[in-house]
């Protein structure tokens, strides 16, 4: 078990839940950092043979040479920030992940949303481990079965929250992070992850 950690049933996959990674003045500071200072564009994605801009905004980071295809586009990464960097290397030190690049998502309100999904490209291995760390307003996370839907897991990730996707999660699993008409504040997502397949998950 990863100190501090919950972890989530999930058949079929290993989800684990940290909640408030990073405390709430920290989360709140980074936030506020995060949201003017890193390149924040909405990507192309191909889907069903038509090309869609993102309904939120994206920024992704890494080492040299951590490029990351995925949904008709391929990202190369910009250099890491201070801040990016430094959560970089906490998530190294408190549970022994490597991570070489991040996927930074900002949801600017309730309309913002993420679709459904694995994290499944080739370049992040066949068994890859997903740090997503959330920022600001509290969003619901969901996933389904992908062979059988019926099965669902809903969690409400917070302010400071780390979740850690690992094992044959986006093998049998897709999530998303649905829209909702509720007045709802910011967050920003940040999800390291390993190009490459580098990241081990120390247990």
């Amino acid at each position: 078990m990863l100190p501090g950690a919950v972890a989530v049933p999930l058949p079929e996959g290993e989800l684990y839940l940290l909640p408030r990674f990073v405390a709430d003045s920290e989360a709140a500071y980074l936030l506020d950092a995060l949201s003017t200072e890193l390149a924040w564009t909405r990507h192309r994605v191909r889907l069903f043979g038509r090309e869609h801009l993102t309904p939120r905004l994206c920024a992704w980071y890494g080492d040299p040479g951590a490029r990351y295809a995925y949904s008709g586009q391929a990202l190369e990464p910009l250099p890491w920030p201070p801040a990016l960097a430094g959560l970089r290397a906490r998530l190294h030190t408190a549970l022994g992940l490597a991570f070489n690049s991040v996927l930074c998502n900002l949801y600017r309100d309730g309309a913002d949303s993420m679709g459904w999904h694995s994290d499944d490209e080739a370049s992040l291995g066949p068994r890859p481990v997903i740090a997503s760390l959330s920022l600001g307003a509290t969003r619901r996370f969901a996933l389904r079965h992908r062979a059988r839907r019926y099965r669902s897991v809903t969690l409400a990730l917070g302010n400071g929250d780390l979740l850690l996707m690992t094992g044959d999660t986006q093998t049998h699993w897709q999530h998303a992070v649905p829209s909702t008409r509720r007045p709802t504040a910011p967050r920003i997502n940040l999800t390291f992850r390993a190009v490459g397949g580098a990241a081990t998950l120390r247990k």
